[in-house]
């Protein structure tokens, strides 16, 4: 019974080393999970734009009667959101997939050339593009769909 009395005094501190490290580890998990969530409060919002934008673009990729108007919308390019020339069925889609906190806007433009956003406005403002090719007549014609938006 002394022996058994001596063991448990020898062990009693490696049980309260035990209990010290997992208190700074219960410390630390906790700091860690507290500064992670705060960093990620900026990065959600254009990350959920970025999905919504790949999900109507995707959307019109798809859709083969879009696809069509969009390949045979009138020369010259770029054909503009506000231009007459801007496929409507296009335009009522993207105005009715935008969530009502966002303004998104389209502009159609040729493969190769520089696709902008030609207003100013003072904030943040997220694009996204889609290639999108459909077969008129003999061949195939290749455009990029831009979809730019940004919060209300």
């Amino acid at each position: 019974m002394v022996n058994d009395m001596k063991m448990f005094h020898n062990n009693r501190g490696w049980i309260e080393i035990l209990e010290a490290f997992f208190a700074v580890m219960l410390v630390a998990v906790f700091l860690l999970i507290f500064l992670n969530s705060s960093n990620n409060d900026s990065e959600d919002f254009s990350y959920e734009v970025y999905q919504i934008q790949v999900s109507i673009l995707r959307e019109i990729q798809t859709n083969d009667s879009l696809r069509t108007e969009i390949a045979s919308a009138a020369e010259p390019l770029p054909i503009g959101w506000n231009d007459s020339r801007f496929p409507a069925n296009l335009k009522n889609k993207i105005i009715e997939r935008t969530p009502s906190y966002l303004e998104c806007t389209g502009k159609i433009c040729t493969t190769t050339e520089v696709c902008s956003f030609d207003e100013v406005i003072e904030k943040d403002i997220y694009s996204h593009f889609v290639t999108i090719t459909a077969t008129l007549g003999e061949g195939e014609v290749y455009r990029r769909l831009n979809l730019f938006c940004w919060t209300k």
